[in-house]
């Protein structure tokens, strides 16, 4: 059974930093392109970052140059380390399969950056 398990989400400063990870089971791992999405409150989920098997990687616009996506096979993780965040990155994040995702999502992690 495909699962995404999700953590690190917090309540931050605006400027501060979380690294979220995410650990995947069910699926041959190394060979996904792996991705985190976000969805703030009445708003759509979109891929914020994706990191493909030859670690290559896509950020949103909205975060590059803030947010570094990273993966280890051995372990079935990926990771976001976010850095100087806004209000805007106000969401619950989920991991998943770039691009094709699956239909099963796991439950998220909040991510709540307010003063």
């Amino acid at each position: 059974q495909v699962q995404f398990v999700e953590s690190g989400g917090s309540l931050v400063q605006p400027g501060g930093s979380l690294r979220l990870s995410c650990v995947a089971s069910g699926i041959l791992f190394s060979i996904h392109d792996m991705g985190w999405y976000r969805q703030p409150p009445g708003k759509p989920r979109e891929l914020v970052a994706a990191i493909v098997s030859d670690n290559s990687t896509y950020y949103v616009d909205s975060v590059k140059g803030r947010v570094t996506i990273s993966r280890d096979n051995a372990k079935n993780t990926v990771a976001l380390q976010m850095n100087s965040l806004k209000p805007a990155d106000s969401a619950i994040y989920y991991c998943n399969v770039a691009y094709s995702p699956f239909n099963n999502w796991g439950r998220g992690t909040q991510v709540t950056v307010s003063s």
